[in-house]
């Protein structure tokens, strides 16, 4: 049976409220193990936003040690941590992106013509999830963070998805509500989603079927320019739970 194709694109939580438990794993990288539809799931990390930092990637395998998943990574410094990087891909049921510099992540992705193989991937029903940038990559663009805090425009990501993409939309330190309302409303990136810290987006295709949250207070949205304006709509986002 063909699987669908599939992304689950979120902001993880940043700032999590006072008494919030700690966990090892997110619930929405849980969410996202779960729309495998497999029991012992193929995972890599790419962590290329972040410079391939070694501990995070020792952080997010352990994160796994309990489970019965085989978790991978896929290291681009200094050259590629698996011999075949299309067939390695290929072969898992979750792709994770990390947060990180999306800027840097779609420059590094193009030199070693990643974007094609993920299109494959995406085509053969491998998920593709991430946060922030892991976010951000699967859209047409967003407001980003990569060069300054002042939040400039990326109109050059992947696009597997037609829309913009808003992470972190509530970060009380940068005014990404505001930064995306200006580019969606200059005609400068098309209208899109955008979620709260701790929410993320289901797409099957690129349609949006669902969205989900770790927080009752968070929500995602539905972002578009009207004669009046920009105008967000609330998807009511599904709280996720242990």
């Amino acid at each position: 049976m063909r699987r669908p194709q599939q992304i689950f694109a979120v902001s993880g939580l940043l700032n999590p409220p006072p008494g919030y438990p700690p966990r090892s794993r997110s619930l929405l990288i849980d969410h996202a193990v779960s729309l495998t539809g497999v029991d012992a799931a193929r995972i890599c990390y790419v962590p290329t936003a972040m410079g391939d930092n070694p501990a995070l990637v020792a952080s997010f395998l352990d994160a796994f040690a309990d489970t019965p998943h085989t978790v991978s990574h896929l290291s681009l410094f200094p050259q590629p941590s698996v011999a075949d990087v299309r067939a390695h891909l290929l072969s898992q049921d979750l792709v994770w992106v990390s947060g990180g510099s999306v800027v840097n992540l779609l420059a590094v992705w193009r030199a070693h013509r990643l974007p094609e193989i993920l299109r494959e991937c995406w085509e053969a029903g491998v998920v593709l999830a991430g946060g922030s940038a892991g976010s951000i990559c699967w859209h047409v663009g967003g407001s980003t963070d990569s060069f300054s805090d002042d939040l400039d425009p990326v109109t050059d990501s992947l696009a597997f998805l037609p829309y913009s993409n808003g992470v972190h939309h509530d970060f009380p330190e940068q005014p990404r509500r505001a930064k995306l309302h200006e580019y969606i409303e200059s005609g400068l990136l098309p209208d899109g989603y955008a979620t709260d810290d701790g929410t993320g987006l289901h797409y099957v295709g690129t349609e949006l079927v669902e969205a989900v949250t770790l927080l009752e207070t968070a929500d995602a949205y539905r972002v578009e320019r009207t004669a009046d304006g920009v105008v967000e709509r609330p998807l009511g986002a599904r709280l996720l739970r242990p």
